[in-house]
């Protein structure tokens, strides 16, 4: 949906030449930082920067004059004066020898045309704004609040003409009697209790909703119909936005232009910021929809969100974590204490990653000790160390701290879920101790939402302080030095907040920080994404109304071929959501970038399930190992396990090559088909064995075998009963029989899940009297049930091919209602067998030779 912004801006350099010409009660809301100007989306939070350096000083106060359609200000220099704004940003003076010298930081106007503005205490002055007034510009009156409150910013609501605030601390609401000064206290805002934030910008819509925007994490809250309390009923209040963050902030909107609301239940994005129903932040707790509270992923399963380098070994440690039946046992997982040493530096100067770990910061029940150790040795990271917050048996935030000596930590977790079924909601500014960081707002595959943030901290002058950087893109961080890295993550932004505080006042003991370096998050970036049949199918998300980006990628085809590269410009038109297909022809993965050259550009990593080989035994030598792109399409109805593979290998034991179904090892849901087809030849029996995550033992899980030749053959596996709604991988074993060392082979092509009929089954489709056997799978013999009395029995034996891999002459037994049937040396896999009785009755069933 392409977004309607009512206003167009013209850059503050021709501002000079521009005609000073009034805003006339657009859709935005402007905020203030400093003497630049951002456009807000109120329902959406996404804010760019419409102008800069505006002005001398700094501008505060800022509110919108319905009067007259211009934004008025309080300048800090030159004193004493006010600054009219026009849509243009051209800018007109006012000196008002009545003020004092202090900072005016609080300041909005009514709607007849009188600027209120305050800076501390409770002494607040009124200036005619009115157009057609004769003191249009001029001082009127000294007046005060009938009480000292703590605020930072107010508002005139339309919808009653009474001005209204939230103080710091105790968050609670005021309405301010504009004829007399009269403050009323209306409440404690329940979507804010327990915050302590500065409100530095506030704004009203049409409808009398009141927007609160939090100076430190940039996030926007809305109390509904401020104009119906009275001081004892009821606050509504909910979440609405996140927003930029800002160590100076005021807002101006007009209050009779009105904020575009999603409807919750209606499956429509009605506020046309791509988000619908409970997606929208704005519906947290709405309705249906829960509060944006989730449980958060454990720091156990992080740390390898991105780069292409490492896919192979990261396809080894989730493969081996998978063949082990690992699992993160929150249960069994040590907890960490509070110490007496905590917040102390150490005494012999070592610097330790657990010294740096927030604790009883953020009102959790326990934290546990979750380190990926199996980062160590396949990343940069020389040393980890995590934890996870857990609250009513929930986790709710984790941190990963890592060290590493040869530049700053190579994967970030925002880069690559947004390709394969994760969302970036939002990305924004967060100022934590004066410093703005990038936060950014995730929905991970599985439904959870997690706001994240990344740090990284050098050790500079001699090895005595510290400097911190935070950048969206990992090439801003200075290579060939040692990091302490800290990726954060939680339900809560709040949460985030205190944790990346407490981050970095523990940095902060251990050695001071005496510099930041951080960069701004992208304007333009991708929401979500998906690689469909050669393509890559893209939403962006454009903030700041840009007409076109560059798209620049790295593209293997295979596990095994090296990076390709390609350029591509993307026509956004300025539209706020853009989709767009490129074509990339089959791909592994991919790398790229996307910006406009001038803003922070975006960076995305995607992979697909990755092949890898199994040869991790000792005797077990691989000779030749190849991943080639298909030749073939498959069909639409068909779940294609993509690329074919070529291994040779010498062994005493085993060598294997595997498949995980998604590059995370995540389950996938494949029970809809009844078979895995595929091309294949080589040496000896093929076992395949489809790993499930809900079974535990090795030994358990649903495996097939096929006995593969020098020439391809077409094989359809059959998966009966199998249940693989929860396949993780699949792996291809070749096993030395003998036990001496064997040269083994297989080539696997066009490998896929169908419903192909298998051979054998078709020969007998037309008889229908099915048998069972017991026991089923069997070793050496099994007893089959006949279901009525007979003599003289015949039995074939086939394998899936449909070959007659046995027939034998059986009597039954006395009751001449069961046989017993014993295999000759088969090789484990699935059989159909046929019995024809002296009555040439004919029944047919399976079974499983283990």
């Amino acid at each position: 949906m392409k977004r309607l912004l009512l206003t167009t801006f013209a850059l503050a350099t021709f501002a000079i030449q521009a005609q000073d010409v009034p805003f006339n009660c657009d859709y935005n809301a402007y905020l203030f930082q400093y003497n630049d100007v951002y456009a807000i989306d109120l329902a959406s939070g996404n804010s760019y920067v419409t102008a800069e350096n505006i002005t001398e000083g700094n501008i505060n106060a800022a509110g919108y004059n319905s009067a007259d359609g211009y934004i008025w200000g309080s300048l800090s220099s030159p004193s004493k004066t006010l600054v009219r704004i026009g849509k243009n940003f051209t800018t007109t003076t006012y000196y008002i020898p009545e003020l004092p010298n202090g900072n005016r930081y609080i300041g909005d106007v009514s709607l007849d045309g009188v600027y209120y503005l305050k800076s501390g205490g409770t002494t607040y002055y009124k200036i005619d704004v009115h157009p057609e007034s004769a003191n249009y510009g001029e001082y009127m009156a000294t007046e005060n609040l009938s009480q000292g409150i703590s605020i930072h910013d107010w508002a005139f609501n339309a919808a009653d003409g009474n001005l209204y605030t939230v103080e710091k601390n105790t968050n609670i609401l005021y309405r301010i009697d504009p004829s007399n000064g009269v403050v009323q206290s209306l409440g404690e805002v329940p979507i804010l209790s327990g915050l302590n934030y500065t409100y530095g910008a506030v704004y009203f819509d049409v409808s009398g909703r009141f927007y609160v925007s939090a100076n430190q994490t940039g996030t926007i809250y809305v109390i509904q119909s401020v104009q119906d309390l009275d001081g004892t009923n009821a606050i509504d209040s909910n979440l609405f936005a996140f927003g930029p963050s800002s160590a100076s902030n005021d807002g101006a909107r007009c209050p009779t232009a009105p904020v575009p609301q999603e409807i919750c239940d209606n499956g429509i994005d009605d506020d046309g910021d791509g988000l619908i129903d409970c997606e929208d932040p704005s519906c947290s707790g709405y309705g249906n929809c829960e509060v944006i509270e989730p449980p958060t992923s454990s720091a156990n399963n992080g740390g390898l969100e991105s780069n292409n380098r490492l896919s192979d070994v990261i396809n080894k440690r989730n493969y081996n974590r998978t063949k082990t039946n690992y699992s993160f046992n929150r249960t069994l997982a040590p907890r960490v204490d509070k110490t007496t040493a905590y917040g102390q530096r150490n005494a012999d100067a070592s610097i330790v990653l657990e010294d740096f770990i927030p604790l009883e910061t953020i009102q959790e029940e326990y934290v546990i000790e979750s380190t990926p150790e199996d980062l160590i040795n396949i990343t940069n990271a020389t040393e980890v160390y995590a934890v996870d917050y857990i609250k009513e048996e929930t986790s709710i935030a984790s941190i990963l701290a890592l060290k590493t000596e040869n530049g700053v930590y190579e994967h970030t977790k925002y880069i690559c879920d947004r390709l394969l079924g994760g969302e970036l909601i939002s990305v924004s500014t967060i100022d934590i101790n004066e410093q703005t960081f990038i936060k950014s707002l995730i929905k991970n595959p599985d439904g959870t939402v997690e706001f994240v943030l990344s740090l990284s901290a050098k050790v500079i002058s001699n090895e005595s302080e510290f400097a911190v950087e935070s950048h969206w893109n990992l090439d801003q961080y200075e290579e060939n030095i040692t990091y302490y890295n800290f990726q954060i993550w939680s339900n809560s932004i709040d949460d985030l907040y205190l944790l990346g505080e407490e981050v970095l006042n523990l940095l902060n003991v251990e050695k001071p920080i005496t510099e930041y370096n951080n960069s701004t998050p992208p304007t333009v970036f991708v929401r979500k994404g998906a690689y469909v049949n050669g393509a890559l199918d893209l939403e962006i998300i454009n903030t700041n109304q840009t007409e076109e980006i560059t798209f620049d990628a790295g593209i293997r085809t295979t596990e095994t071929n090296e990076v390709t590269t390609m350029t591509d410009v993307i026509d956004l038109q300025g539209d706020y959501i853009t989709n767009v297909t490129i074509e990339t022809g089959n791909l592994f993965d991919i790398g790229f970038r996307i910006g406009d050259g001038i803003a922070t550009p975006d960076d995305l990593f995607m992979s697909d399930g990755p092949w890898g080989i199994d040869d991790s035994q000792e005797g077990t030598t691989v000779q030749e190992y190849i991943v080639s792109p298909n030749t073939e399409v498959f069909e639409t109805d068909q779940f294609p396990v993509e690329r074919n593979v070529h291994l040779e290998a010498s062994t005493n034991t085993y060598v294997a090559a595997y498949r995980a179904l998604t590059p995370r090892f995540q389950a996938v849901d494949v029970s809809e088909y009844s078979s895995f087809a595929l091309e294949a030849r080589g040496t000896g029996n093929l076992e395949i064995t489809f790993v499930r995550q809900s079974i535990d033992a090795w030994e358990d899980q649903y495996r097939q075998t096929i006995a593969l030749t020098d020439d391809f053959q077409e094989f359809v596996v059959p998966l009966d009963n199998a249940s693989l709604n929860d396949v993780v991988t699949i792996v291809f074993t070749m096993i030395s029989e003998s036990g001496s060392l064997e040269t083994k082979e297989m080539d696997l092509q066009q490998l896929r899940f169908s419903n192909e009929s298998v051979l054998a089954v078709d020969a007998f489709e037309t008889e229908s009297t099915t048998l069972r056997n017991y026991p089923n799978p069997f070793t050496s013999s099994t007893t089959i049930q006949l279901p009525l009395m007979a003599s003289n029995i015949k039995i074939e034996v086939y394998d899936m091919l449909g070959r007659v891999v046995d027939q034998k002459d059986i009597q039954p037994h006395s009751s001449n209602q069961a046989i017993s049937y014993s295999a000759p040396q088969l090789v484990t896999g699935m059989y159909v067998y046929r019995i024809t009785d002296d009555q040439q009755r004919t029944y047919t069933g399976r079974f499983m030779i283990k």
